[in-house]
């Protein structure tokens, strides 16, 4: 009998990490997987949280890490998991980032138009099943939410998944910021399953609490950092001049894949296309591009003849970010058309094109959807209640969407 395939990743958040699965790493050897090792998971948040680099790679393997742990618990309760089932939640876990592009979320809608990171996945999954015949069909239905135990979807999505249980961790872990740090192990620790729906035992009850806060830390002081938002919406500003020139016959070089996605060779609806042909082409090469070809790209544009592109370039490679305010209302519309009108005589450009230096817009931040699917906690008598009002500490604050509008601009602009 042949003896199985065992690999150890070595992972800095989980520690050893066993590989014994030939599906597994079947997907963790496919080159649309590697690709993920060039794509950072959180975007250009290292613009300030120096150590920030890790990948949206080592976070899948994690996440699959995670259900296996969650899985080896729920079966020591009794609840019945197939060997095959275990295998295909895992392997949803290892596929749910596949459609990511380049800096993750910070450049989604800006190379490949229309289409979203989930709906890429989905098509991603869909190519990997049809060349290992069919052996992803049940990770995909999980992933889907089609399969008849619902509780294993919620270990891939839902509000207390391991998705979110890794990221916190690992997030927290390379940016070095404390309030993300969750007790990832003494939640798996304390997980049920009641009614088909995953719950945590009320003896977890204080775990719970502390992801939910650290959740809503971790967006104000990381994800939604202002200076990373910053930098994110000046990239997306930057791409979008890249484009419009393209467009218009501008000869704009790219490096690399972004080529064909930025000359409008390769789009949204080729990924839909019921021609085999077309929808391999468009994804072999989205499954090449990633953030290496963004930041060539960038550098070469540095010293590109029109003044936006060049700008902007510059800006990003050398972190002259622009200066961002946020406020509790929107910004007067008096006020915005006073910084386009200071920067298009700072940078010589009409007033049109200094949309391109302003910005505006506005972020949101909950930690705990009421109307998604709900955190159950598990009693010892059976009953379960929603997290909130199981609580004894007021979560009406984590329920509650925050919103906050901001606005970027060039610092030079202002004068004292």
């Amino acid at each position: 009998m042949k003896s199985p395939k065992i690999k150890i990743v070595n992972d800095p958040v989980w520690g050893f990490i066993e590989l014994d699965s030939d599906l597994h790493l079947e997907i963790i050897e496919h080159p649309y997987f590697q690709r993920l090792r060039r794509i950072k998971q959180l975007g250009l948040s290292s613009l300030v949280y120096p150590g920030a680099n890790h990948t949206r790679f080592e976070h899948a393997i994690g996440t699959m890490h995670l259900v296996r742990s969650a899985i080896d618990v729920l079966k020591k309760k009794g609840i019945k998991i197939t060997e095959e089932e275990e295998e295909g939640v895992m392997a949803a876990l290892l596929l749910h980032d596949i459609g990511h592009g380049p800096f993750s979320h910070a450049l989604e809608q800006s190379i490949v138009q229309g289409v979203s990171h989930e709906e890429l996945s989905r098509v991603y999954m869909d190519e990997l099943n049809r060349e290992m015949n069919g052996r992803l069909s049940l990770a995909i239905d999980i992933f889907m939410n089609r399969y008849p135990k619902q509780f294993l979807h919620q270990m891939v999505s839902s509000q207390l998944d391991m998705d979110r249980l890794d990221f916190l961790k690992r997030d927290s872990f390379y940016s070095g910021v404390s309030e993300g740090v969750v007790s990832s192990e003494r939640i798996i620790k304390m997980l049920h399953v009641q009614h088909d729906q995953l719950v945590v035992e009320v003896k977890g009850i204080y775990s719970v609490e502390k992801f939910l806060i650290a959740r809503r830390l971790m967006y104000w002081q990381v994800y939604l950092h202002k200076t990373v938002l910053s930098a994110e919406h000046m990239m997306i500003k930057l791409l979008q001049r890249a484009s419009d020139l393209a467009a218009a016959g501008v000869n704009v070089p790219a490096a690399g894949y972004l080529d064909l996605f930025l000359n409008q060779d390769i789009k949204a609806d080729d990924f839909r296309s019921t021609d085999l042909a077309i929808r391999k082409r468009a994804l072999h090469h989205f499954a090449y591009l990633d953030d290496a070809d963004v930041l060539c790209s960038i550098k070469g544009w540095m010293h590109h003849p029109d003044r936006i592109l060049s700008t902007l370039s510059r800006a990003i490679i050398d972190r002259k970010l622009f200066k961002i305010k946020l406020s509790k209302t929107p910004f007067p519309e008096s006020k915005l058309v006073n910084f386009r009108e200071l920067s298009a005589k700072k940078f010589g450009i009409n007033i049109e094109d200094a949309a391109f230096f302003v910005i505006d817009g506005e972020i949101t931040n909950s930690a705990y959807d009421e109307e998604a699917e709900n955190i159950f906690i598990l009693y010892k008598n059976g009953k379960l209640k929603d997290i909130k009002e199981a609580s004894d500490i007021n979560l009406e604050g984590l329920t509650k969407t925050v919103r906050k509008h901001f606005v970027c601009y060039p610092g030079e602009i202002i004068t004292r």
